[in-house]
């Protein structure tokens, strides 16, 4: 009888039930994804610190360009 399940294309429950630890892991990891994901959003601060954004370089404020055209031939050796 159960041959003739799988070969009409009904599948017996019992080998769909298989699957369902597999499917509840999943569905565990997606909700937990999701609600780091919107924690963050919630909580994290959304305007930073000016400081914290502005140009740093080697404890200096940046006197200068940092974009300076350099000859080829300091390339080739």
């Amino acid at each position: 009888m159960a041959k003739a399940n799988i070969i009409e294309g009904v599948a017996p429950a019992g080998f769909l039930l298989d699957y369902l630890p597999v499917v509840i892991f999943m569905a565990i990891a997606l909700i937990i994804g999701l609600a780091f994901i919107i924690a963050n959003w919630l909580f994290a601060p959304s305007a930073p610190d000016p400081e914290k954004t502005s140009a740093y370089e080697c404890g200096f404020n940046a006197f200068d360009d940092a974009r300076m055209k350099f000859d080829v031939r300091f390339y080739l050796v």
